[in-house]
């Protein structure tokens, strides 16, 4: 009975989404008579939502805690030998939970835009509950109408001896109840995969809210930048989000895949990646249309492409058209996903191009050297690498269309294409800063910039002192140098001043100013984040070595200054499930001991897959990255490990973590209102 009521939790859901987006437009455009009252009513709708689906989702962390394995989705993802924190984040571990958690994340969302205060903006109310509730909806319908998707379907068996999934018994069947679960993917036990996924989806479904408010703006026909100022915080909270996922995502390749990488290419990877590429464009562009009135028109595209690839992402990450080991198996939610996709893509489309002349921009460009003209540069080299991005994801599936042959993109592609792009973009982040808005000169920005570029040169000098020849690494590590200089000489300068006119101590200084402009001083920490990351992404890019070798007890591999010596293995079955193949290395450098490291290989039975658990030894300087690859018992063969050198590549993580601190100072809420333009009054239902 427990499934049954968790199913009929989610349909009563479906029913009251549709009934939110029902009412909702029916108060906006149809209603002659108490149109306030059915958008209320769809208000309450949106409200109720997530109540429901979060009894829902207690319900499935019941089954999955307490061996219900009759049920299909708790006997893939649970087992006996799991723990339960396990079996919990096991929620979102198959694709009939991961849909249900992600509806949950939505309503959540919902909740918060119906709780807000509409008063200035009672007119796109029904709008944005309508395109919240008919997203909702669609994912709450996926889990409850797909057959083999539904996250409370069980086991039947027939006469026959077949087994089906169904909700309901059908006729002439059993109950079949599995002794044990399958157990979680070995690979989706590592902590970063337990928060990778939640901070992703978060992200993934942050982005809709500015969607809705962009959608409710085109209805209404309201050509100010309203719904940009009211969803800012929504779309930095989104951004903030999916960033961390992306950067939890590639700790956790680095940490469990076991080749070295932190980033292949893989195409659910790249599905993450594009509607982050497009929102970062967006979350610049929309500067420019508050401040100087520009780009109304190129805004709404953005959000309006960056939903849709939101969808698109999940999509891909659900169909099993990709094989990738972040993908879930094939299933048959493709097509709804197509068609959901295809028809919002052309609604949105169609009411963009009926109110094309309604979001004229109010100024003009009237410098090449200003920094709005930079940040349209910006926004076309996020544009170049989603392109590069999404033809090298989606070129397999025409291939296949057109041809019958599944062709894979490599990531030679990936890397050659968007290389120059994102050193442009980084040329981008130090020039644009010392830009002013509405017109610079040559002469301007020579007086600006000559001090910062002549630091930036310490960065090739002390590369070419230290032996670095090749042209791509130096050129890479003097933009990177160009970005920290540059940031850190407007940051200080700023400093500076406030210190010399307040008399504040430099360190107080520098937090206030923060303070007083928590999105210009967070978008430079960012951009100190993102020229740390770039580091990381130099060493492994140019300076990575690895070697391969099969050593007896006590045999040495040598790579760049490192010595790795073969000391024991030892291979034992533990308590839950696995049996364990762990080596002892020794590592010195320069001839000095440094420590054991120990590469082991885990073999988990009730899956029969292994996980590849590198020995890792990191600095500052690079990590020393070993992997046990194959081995003979000690007596009687050789231990086979492959070893990699990644220079620098903790200046990824370091840098990760202070882009994350950058982006929640400028999403942090400012201690003073901001100013807000006053939007005129307008009538409760809009006619369209």
């Amino acid at each position: 009975m427990i499934p049954i009521f968790g199913f009929g939790i989610l349909v009563i859901t479906f029913i009251v989404s549709l009934y939110g987006a029902g009412t909702a437009i029916y108060g906006g455009h149809f209603a002659k008579k108490n149109a306030l009252a059915w958008v209320e009513s769809g208000r309450s709708a949106m409200l109720l939502t997530f109540p429901l689906t979060s009894m829902a989702v207690l319900v499935m962390i019941y089954l999955l805690l307490t061996r219900h394995y009759e049920v299909q989705f708790v006997y893939s993802v649970t087992s006996d030998s799991m723990p339960a924190y396990l079996k919990v984040t096991a929620l979102w571990g198959g694709q009939a939970g991961s849909l249900l958690f992600w509806s949950w994340l939505m309503s959540g969302f919902a909740m918060a835009a119906a709780l807000r205060k509409w008063e200035r903006d009672r007119e796109l109310l029904p709008w944005v509950v309508a395109a919240l509730m008919v997203t909702l909806a669609f994912f709450i319908g996926l889990t409850v109408f797909v057959q083999g998707e539904g996250s409370f379907e069980r086991f039947w068996q027939v006469p026959s001896g077949d087994v089906l999934t169904a909700v309901f018994q059908p006729a002439g069947s059993l109950p079949l109840i599995p002794a044990n679960g399958e157990g979680l993917n070995p690979l989706l036990r590592h902590p970063g995969m337990i928060i990778h996924p939640p901070m992703l989806y978060l992200g993934f479904v942050g982005f809709i809210m500015p969607f809705a408010f962009g959608f409710a703006s085109l209805v209404t026909g309201r050509a100010d930048d309203r719904w940009i100022r009211v969803t800012r915080r929504w779309t930095l909270i989104a951004w903030l989000f999916l960033s961390l996922g992306l950067i939890l995502g590639m700790r956790w390749a680095y940490d469990v895949l076991g080749w070295g990488g932190y980033w292949g290419w893989d195409p659910v990877e790249i599905a993450a990646l594009i509607p982050w590429l497009s929102g970062t464009a967006f979350l610049h562009s929309v500067m420019i249309q508050e401040k100087r009135g520009l780009f109304k028109r190129w805004n709404m595209i953005l959000i309006i492409l960056t939903y849709c690839l939101v969808i698109y992402g999940t999509f891909l990450t659900r169909s099993g058209e990709f094989s990738s080991v972040h993908a879930f198996s094939e299933s048959g939610i493709g097509w709804p996903f197509l068609i959901f996709i295809s028809t919002t893509f052309l609604i949105s489309l169609g009411l963009l191009l009926y109110r094309w002349n309604d979001l004229r921009s109010e100024g003009q460009m009237t410098s090449l050297l200003s920094r709005e003209a930079l940040f349209l540069v910006n926004n076309l080299l996020f544009m170049g690498i989603l392109v590069v991005c999404f033809w090298g994801m989606t070129y397999p599936l025409v291939s296949e269309l057109f041809t019958g042959q599944k062709v894979t993109v490599g990531p030679p592609f990936y890397t050659g294409a968007t290389g120059p792009l994102f050193g442009a973009l980084l040329l981008l982040m130090g020039v644009a800063p010392l830009s002013a808005w509405g017109h610079s000169t040559l002469k301007t920005y020579g007086s600006a910039i000559w001090k910062p570029l002549v630091v930036s040169l310490a960065g090739p000098v002390l590369a070419l002192a230290v032996g670095v020849r090749q042209w791509a690494a130096l050129l890479a590590l003097w933009l990177a140098a160009f970005v920290l200089a540059v940031t850190l000489y407007e940051y200080g300068r700023a400093a500076l001043a406030r210190h010399h006119r307040s008399g504040e101590s430099l360190l107080v200084a520098t937090w206030r100013l923060a303070e007083r402009n928590r999105r210009r001083y967070g978008g430079y920490i960012i951009h100190l984040g993102v020229v740390m990351m770039g580091l990381g992404v130099i060493g492994m890019q140019f300076f990575q070595t690895q070697t391969q070798g099969t050593l007896k007890q006590g045999g040495a591999l040598s790579l760049d200054s490192y010595t790795i010596t073969f000391k024991d293995l030892a291979v034992f079955d533990t308590a839950d499930g696995r049996n364990v193949a762990r080596a002892v290395v020794n590592v010195s450098q320069y001839g000095q001991p440094l420590g054991d490291l120990y590469p082991r290989r885990d073999y988990y039975y009730e899956s029969q897959q292994p996980v590849t658990i590198a020995g890792l030894r990191s600095t500052l300087a690079g990590d020393l990255y070993i992997i046990l690859v194959d081995w003979q018992p000690i007596s009687s063969g050789g231990t086979t490990f492959k070893v990699f050198h990644n220079p620098l590549v903790s200046w990824l993580w370091i840098g990760g973590l202070v882009f994350i601190l950058g982006t929640a100072v400028a999403a942090w809420p400012d201690r003073e209102a901001e100013a807000v333009k006053q939007a005129a009054p307008a009538p409760a239902a809009v006619k369209v």
